[in-house]
Order: C-alpha cells, then structure tokens, then sequence
C-alpha cells in the first residue's frame, strides 16, 4: 500500500470517527426529561412552633415545655417547607405556549440534607450535623405543589457537635465553648424525583440553620 493510500485510508476512518460523534450528543440529549422543577422557595419553623415559617432557622437544640406547671425539657425535629413549580425545557413562544401534559409532571420521591459551614469546617459530626436522606411523595404540576419535611432531626440534636451546646440548669456542660455557643451553618436540601417516563430530575436549595440553646419562650 503507498503512502498516499494509507493517508486516504486514514482519511475515510477519522470522517468515519467524526460522523459518529452527533449521534452520541443526539442520545444523550434525548435521554434527558422534556420538563424540570423549579424550587420556588425553602421555608422553615421549629418544632415547637410549626406555624413560623421564616427564611432563615434558629434552631432550639433542647427546649423547655410546661407540662402541670413543671418545666420538662423536651427535643424537637424542625420542619421544612418547600414550595415547587414545573417548567418545560421547550416552553414554545408567546404566540404558541406549550402546556405540559400528564408525561411531564414530576413526582419527587425522596430528598437529602447535607449541613456545610462558610468557614470550611464540615466534618459531619464533629462541626456540623450527619447528613441524612428523607421520604416525601408529591407530583409537581403546573399547578405548583408544597411539601414539609423534616430538616433537622431530632436525633441530631442528641449527637455532636449539638449536644455540646446544651446548656443545663444555666450551667454550659463541661465540653461547652464559651466561644462557639452556636453552630451556623447552610443546609443543602436536594429533591429527588422522576418524570413520568421514569427519567430522573432532581433540584437543590440552601436555607441558613443556627444552632444553639436558646432562650425558651414563657
């Protein structure tokens, strides 16, 4: 074989090549979802007063409750609201809209928390919260949908590094640092769901948490 053959030959393989990379990008694009959710808002309460919901969560890592005129402490998981709407990736033009059908509503089946902290310090039980993972079952419509979870469990409040903050009787505990009597930190809340063709979709959003003992209502 020349030269010359083996250059063509070469040629014809890497056009051969080149020709089949569209194809690949063409799969991978209609693998996606035609729809995706958008998380319109994270709101969030304690649990000893669910219905204040705010921006931003003070979280009361132990709680005094008057039960008969008796003062019991008590722990309570905190809640998450999340708000959501749907939204096409081919939403059409303002002449022709495109209105999704029954195939791209989203049911969101489950969701994780992951605490993290601006100054870098993130290992999960010795600066910040574990991570964990959640039910929930809502279907996203163009209607919108709410959900409330749990944000932050009540079992964290029972771990390090929350329970260190615990102040008994007026007395911060012996590991208690009077320097670092609250854990501020950003929880990541992810969603997790599936269209109604089975493809995966998912979405994340942040809300601040502030952990400490505060001061109990009256």
């Amino acid at each position: 074989m020349t030269r010359t053959a083996r250059f063509m030959r070469f040629g014809r393989a890497a056009i051969a090549i080149t020709l089949l990379a569209p194809g690949c990008s063409s799969f991978l694009t209609n693998s996606t979802t035609s729809s995706y959710i958008v998380l319109d808002s994270l709101l969030a309460s304690t649990g000893r007063e669910p219905d204040k919901l705010a921006n931003v969560l003070n979280s009361d890592v132990l709680t005094y409750v008057k039960v008969d005129q008796t003062r019991v402490p008590t722990i309570f998981a905190d809640n998450l609201v999340a708000s959501f709407s749907l939204a096409l990736k081919n939403p059409g033009d303002a002449d022709n809209p495109i209105k999704p059908t029954s195939t791209n509503l989203i049911t969101i089946t489950r969701y994780h928390v992951k605490f993290i902290r601006s100054d870098g310090r993130d290992v999960e039980g010795v600066d910040v919260p574990y991570a964990f993972d959640g039910g929930v079952t809502v279907t996203v419509t163009s209607d919108g949908v709410k959900a409330s979870v749990v944000l932050v469990r009540s079992q964290s409040k029972q771990e390090a590094p929350l329970r260190a903050l615990v102040i008994q009787d007026g007395v911060p505990p012996v590991t208690f640092n009077p320097t670092t009597g609250a854990i501020s930190t950003i929880a990541q809340v992810t969603f997790y769901g599936k269209d109604q063709t089975g493809r995966d979709v998912s979405v994340t959003g942040n809300i601040s948490v502030n952990f400490a003992d505060y001061g109990d209502p009256s």
